[in-house]
């Protein structure tokens, strides 16, 4: 496979906060095409150098082919939802070619919707049908060396040039480096690991935690809970890593703790916030509604929900979000149940 081009412009799928966000970054080092479906939204991008509350680099350029970005674009950032993340591939990946890199920033889980939807238990859900997102695009294409993007990066800070970090993670060494040149600036640091599946389910995980913690905040609980649910959500969340697939080293980390923490106290995270407002009695339905982006949280619970069910783990915290979203409980009965669980270790992981 031939060494990426440094010269050429890098591509990102992707005109949400956090894709328009990761290119704001790229554009420090680099030209940027960014991917966008819709030619009315490119347009907007290019004329007006503003869209999704952010400022547009000039480096930016937005355009709507699949063909056209990966022709010109060695190295790129997919950056969308987990939901539409399959049908994203399927389109590029006749344009894509074995020495193309791909780092994703995608937190979310794949699994086919008649599965997801299915009742009646028909199919099982394993992990043999759960994939993450670097593994749907070795499915779908035929690019070998992928990647994930993932750590404490709101998308409203990245795009206000606060100082952050994040991790690239890969089993390959030029994927990491090359992550690692094309983000790393004097306001953003970028750590690299071989814990890919790991990283990627650190980043999918935290969000049902954040979910909890909005509805923590909702409900004026404290910050003594809100550090009770942290703390035992880490042991929840590497206890479900690992059965899917990840080391523990993976949820100590930026991508970890980092994430965790950062996700489960600000208000600018779409999964604290659909928390929250369950717990001052919106519905689940007219929260998504109205919400301008994913919060990819609330499919994940799903997921994870009838993961635990064939693998016979328990997850007290999973279980309880899950009857406030899909089973009508409210907040406060969730919560006064998860605090009646007899917890008898504290730290039993390591």
């Amino acid at each position: 496979m031939s060494k990426t081009n440094n010269s050429k412009p890098v591509g990102v799928i992707g005109s949400g906060s956090f894709g328009l966000a990761v290119a704001n970054l790229l554009a420090e080092n680099s030209d940027v095409l960014v991917f966008t479906r819709k030619e009315k939204v490119a347009n907007t991008i290019n004329q007006d150098r503003f869209y999704n509350n952010q400022t547009i680099s000039d480096r930016i350029t937005a355009i709507n082919s699949y063909e056209q970005i990966a022709n010109t674009c060695d190295i790129i950032f997919p950056v969308v939802p987990s939901v539409n993340f399959r049908e994203m591939m399927r389109n590029l990946s006749p344009f894509l070619r074995p020495y193309h890199i791909l780092i994703h920033g995608t937190k979310g889980l794949d699994l086919p919707t008649h599965i997801l939807e299915d009742t009646e238990a028909k199919q099982a859900v394993t992990r043999a049908n759960v994939k993450t997102m670097s593994e749907v695009i070795q499915e779908e294409s035929v690019v070998v060396r992928t990647g994930c993007l993932a750590g404490p990066n709101l998308a409203k800070e990245l795009s206000e040039k606060y100082p952050a970090a994040t991790v690239v993670a890969s089993y390959f060494d030029e994927v990491i480096q090359e992550g690692q040149r094309l983000l790393r600036s004097e306001r953003f640091q970028v750590f690299g690991s071989k814990e890919l599946i790991g990283i990627e389910l650190a980043g999918i995980l935290k969000n049902i935690l954040a979910i909890a913690s909005g509805a923590i905040s909702g409900l004026g609980f404290g910050e003594n809970a809100r550090g009770l649910l942290i703390s035992r959500g880490l042991v929840e969340f590497i206890y479900l890593g690992k059965m899917l697939g990840g080391n523990t080293e993976a949820f100590l980390g930026v991508a970890g703790v980092g994430d965790l923490v950062t996700t489960c106290t600000s208000k600018l995270s779409r999964n604290y916030t659909v928390g929250y407002r369950l717990s001052k009695g919106e519905s689940l339905k007219e929260i998504m509604e109205t919400m301008d982006e994913v919060a990819e949280g609330v499919k994940t619970v799903r997921i994870v929900k009838k993961l635990c069910e064939h693998y016979g783990v328990r997850a007290p915290i999973t279980e309880s979000i899950y009857r406030v979203l899909y089973e009508d409980e409210t907040v406060e009965l969730a919560l006064r149940k998860l605090m009646k669980i007899p917890f008898h270790n504290d730290i039993d992981f390591l």
